[in-house]
């Protein structure tokens, strides 16, 4: 029974351990989210729920509600599933809603691995690449750099170097739909029973790896072209297991990546690292005598749009900080007036 969950929806020993305290109620898997809405998979098979009205009344902050990837416990009343209990998350991929607000969306829950997708042409772009990165460390799952359409560059060795130059040690794979073994290297790596999540821009060709992760076509696509202007039919975030057993997740193209919360130190750790080298402890790498950074720079070790990026994004981070704990002052005071 344990091994057959497993293989069904990717819950480990602490799942299980949390699901047996509750025999009444049935352990499921988030795998859409459409609103109030969800659709969960437990071994019965899938099946529509909604949150209990406890929860709705009890709760405003939308990150408490469940997303898919959840591991949720529901109970069936009639044609719905009831969800009563999200057991706790062991990894969550977020990212800020774009806007003035600091609301958050959650992407996925308890993922293993992060796939992030480049596609090798035009869409290749490695700042881009190290915001996915310093967003997928933050989530405490792992991250894999998964070029797509490798057929369409000129230079893949030149591209898969580029990538290599702001991933420090992370694995990076490439992938064609060209030829019968184009994603040979993709399977490879995939484990049973483990999580997937994929993510990047609009056009990159998820879903077109998705879909031949799945066999089928669960997932419609459109043609994008060289230049890479289509945009794929993803709208929302979906849950499919393939025949191997390992869970996969799919998510809508990105088109702008606003961070809420990222690890800069492990992204970044070349320059984190330099820093510590620097004459001045709060060496601001701007003007101060003895910066081992702006040294770096000046011989070429460091690639100065790497490190303008570092400081644009740190930026970002302070700001939302900055915001975030304004709004939670401003909420305090309505509280006690």
């Amino acid at each position: 029974m344990h091994q057959h969950l497993m293989s069904l929806f990717g819950a480990n020993e602490q799942v299980l351990l949390h699901a047996s305290q509750h025999k009444h109620l049935s352990l499921c898997r988030v795998t859409e989210h459409h609103k109030d809405r969800y659709v969960i998979l437990n071994q019965e098979g899938f099946f529509e729920a909604k949150v209990s009205g406890k929860w709705m009344y009890q709760t405003s902050n939308p990150k408490d509600f469940p997303t898919v990837g959840d591991f949720v416990l529901a109970e069936e009343k009639q044609d719905l599933y009831i969800i009563h209990d999200i057991i706790p998350r062991t990894s969550i991929l977020e990212r800020k809603v774009a806007g003035l607000t600091s609301d958050t969306q959650l992407i996925a829950t308890n993922i293993d691995y992060i796939v992030i997708c480049q596609s090798m042409n035009e869409n290749f772009n490695t700042r881009r690449l190290e915001r996915y990165l310093a967003l997928s460390w933050s989530s405490g799952a792992t991250p894999i750099i998964l070029l797509t359409k490798k057929d369409l560059s000129q230079d893949p060795e030149s591209l898969i170097y580029q990538a290599k130059s702001v991933s420090i040690g992370v694995d990076i794979i490439t992938c064609t739909d060209q030829h019968e073994d184009g994603f040979k290297e993709l399977e490879s790596i995939l484990v049973p029973h483990k999580t997937y999540v994929f993510i990047g821009s609009s056009g990159v060709g998820k879903s077109t790896v998705v879909n031949h992760l799945l066999k089928q076509e669960k997932l419609l696509t459109q043609e994008t072209g060289n230049h890479a202007k289509g945009r794929h039919t993803t709208t929302s975030r979906s849950l499919f297991i393939t025949k191997e057993g390992s869970v996969v997740i799919d998510t809508p193209g990105m088109r702008e990546l606003q961070l809420d919360s990222a690890d800069m130190d492990t992204t970044f750790e070349d320059i984190t690292e330099l820093a510590k080298s620097c004459k001045f402890n709060d060496c601001t790498h701007e003007k101060e005598p003895g910066c081992a950074v702006r040294e770096h720079i000046e011989q070429g070790y460091l690639d100065i749009h790497r490190y303008h990026n570092y400081q644009k994004m740190k930026k970002e981070l302070k700001y939302i900080e900055q915001r975030q704990n304004y709004l939670e002052r401003q909420r305090n005071k309505s509280k006690h007036r």
